[in-house]
């Protein structure tokens, strides 16, 4: 069996920030990712992110990725790609590779796993052509793939906002965004990227049924106003001839190794759903299980940065590898712009969300 120091699930930029920050304070890391490109969600964004320049904001997402595997390779970060984890056992994960399986005993283990795509109910919703916006992401910016002629996209917060503008990009034809909401989700930057560009955002407004067959896939699209319980609005259907539904609808948190491995447990809607208890150095009830990014709650990957700095600086101090009171300076350096990246109106519900987790949390 093979031992690491820290093992880290994930390697989006949660965990990739993760081994960076306890690497750097003499820690073995290894990452177990299950793509054959390490990266996350980051080598499928095309766009600058926004926010301050030491959080590499200004710079696009797939060349964050780089910057931060460049990191990794000077701290000698091993980087086990599609390397998935079936389960956690103890203080040993169990690892199945396309050839082999294996089992690596850790010291501690930080938990980067990220989120999934939420799907919504409407007719006919398993009609081929129907994707979640981070399958149509990788298709057109991994694969280079062009996905549709004419898209319906469904959901108007960050992530419908960017796949519809990388759609026009790709010179495909976006007829028209739903949201369920009276407002727009997503940042009003985005928005006007769309507006300028002549897409219409339909507020109150969903989708109700895909039209097509097995064979042909997706034809079309009717969608409807809703009322403010959220139920269409008889009379108000109108029909989109499209070949392709993107469905941007939130996503949910992939906790279920931290469970697995015995971490409380709870349910907050703001930071999308089951998440694990833990404490502002992302230390879960299990003093060695730390975790990052999308897992502890669904926010913008400049937070999974931070919190990967922060759960990767933490595992250094559980297992006394570094100087303490380095470490301890470091973390609060980053608590401090972690709450400052969050002091806005767009991470009112993340801080709601993160305060609830707090006072559940008694393990100190």
């Amino acid at each position: 069996m093979r031992k690491v120091q820290m093992a880290v699930i994930g390697g989006g930029p949660a965990g990739l920030s993760a081994a960076v920050a306890a690497a750097s304070q003499g820690v073995t890391v290894e990452i177990f990712d299950d793509n054959f490109i390490p990266g996350g969600q980051l080598i499928k964004q095309t766009h600058k992110f926004f926010g301050a320049k030491q959080h590499l904001c200004g710079t696009r997402g797939m060349d964050i990725a780089q910057i931060l595997l460049d990191r990794c390779t000077q701290h000698n970060v091993i980087i086990n790609q599609q390397a998935t984890v079936t389960g956690v056992y103890a203080n040993t994960l169990g690892v199945l590779y396309p050839d082999k399986f294996e089992e690596v005993e850790f010291k501690s283990l930080v938990v980067a796993t990220g989120a999934s795509e939420n799907m919504i109910r409407f007719v006919n919703n398993e009609l081929p052509g129907i994707y979640g916006a981070g399958a149509i992401q990788t298709l057109m910016n991994v694969f280079g793939i062009r996905p549709a002629q004419n898209v319906l996209m469904v959901g108007s917060g960050n992530i419908g906002l960017i796949v519809s503008y990388q759609l026009k990009q790709a010179e495909v034809e976006v007829e028209c965004i739903v949201e369920a909401l009276p407002q727009v989700g997503g940042y009003q930057v985005h928005a006007s990227k769309i507006q300028r560009m002549g897409i219409p955002i339909l507020t109150n407004h969903t989708i109700i049924r895909a039209e097509g067959n097995e064979q042909e896939g997706v034809t079309g699209a009717i969608i409807s106003e809703i009322d403010k319980d959220f139920r269409p609005v008889p009379g108000t259907e109108k029909y989109l001839s499209v070949d392709t539904i993107c469905l941007a609808v939130g996503l949910t948190p992939l906790a279920d190794l931290l469970e697995q491995c015995g971490c409380k447990m709870t349910t907050i809607s703001e930071l999308g759903g089951r998440v694990a208890v833990h404490n502002h150095y992302m230390q879960t009830s299990r003093p060695d299980v730390f975790l990052a990014g999308d897992v502890s709650g669904i926010e913008e990957a400049v937070t999974a940065t931070l919190e990967g700095q922060l759960a990767g600086l933490a595992a250094a101090k559980y297992m006394n590898i570094g100087n303490p009171l380095i470490i301890q300076n470091k973390m609060n350096e980053i608590l401090i712009q972690l709450n400052e990246f969050r002091d806005g109106p767009f991470g009112e519900k993340a801080t709601y969300g993160s305060q609830r987790l707090l006072k559940e949390y008694s393990y100190e």
